[in-house]
Formats: C-alpha cells, sequence, structure tokens
C-alpha cells in the first residue's frame, strides 16, 4: 500500500470542447450549404423590407401591404431560425421541439 497499487487512476482523459464563437454561438447545426443558404435567405428578405419600405405613393395599396407582411415575417423567421440553429437555444429546447416549431 505505500507504493500506491491500490490507487489506479479512476478518471477518465478530458475531451477537448467544441470549438464556439464568442457569445455561444456554434456552427455544428447548420454546417455545409445550409448556413450560407440561411445567411443569402435573410439578407434578401432584409432586402425586401427595405424595398417597400422606399415606395412613397402607391395607388392600390393592398398587394404592397401584403408583401410587406410577407417579406417582414419571412425577414424575422429567417433571424429566428439562424438564432436558434447557431447559438445554445437549441440545445436547451431539444430537438423534438425545435422540430415543432
Amino acid at each position: 500500500m505505500e507504493n500506491g497499487a491500490v490507487y489506479n487512476e479512476t478518471t477518465e482523459p478530458q475531451v477537448k470542447a467544441p470549438r464556439r464563437l464568442p457569445f455561444g454561438c456554434t456552427l455544428r447545426r447548420l454546417w455545409g450549404w445550409r448556413l450560407p443558404a440561411k445567411v443569402v435567405q435573410s439578407i434578401f428578405s432584409f432586402v425586401a423590407v427595405v424595398c417597400e419600405e422606399i415606395v412613397d405613393d402607391c395607388s392600390i395599396c393592398g398587394g404592397l401591404y401584403f408583401f410587406e407582411f410577407i417579406s417582414c415575417s419571412a425577414f424575422l423567421l429567417s433571424l429566428f431560425i439562424l438564432c436558434v440553429y447557431c447559438t445554445d437555444f437549441y440545445g436547451s429546447l431539444g430537438k423534438d421541439k425545435v422540430q415543432k416549431l
């Protein structure tokens, strides 16, 4: 017992945590072509919102208001999807709840 034969190493070697970007961001769930596609979708929907806001006068504004609703909704939802998939929020919700969302 004096030489420590009874005591073996019981701890496992430490595994390095996956590399993360600042503010808890991670790109593990949006890899490959999915991340650039979501970023481009967000940019296009933002450009659509800006283009809609540039219009000063319209004679029949129903279509313009519908376009405003759709482009703003697309922009907000694409940002929400990026936030959920690129942060730790995905892990705290769980895969099943994210798929239901």
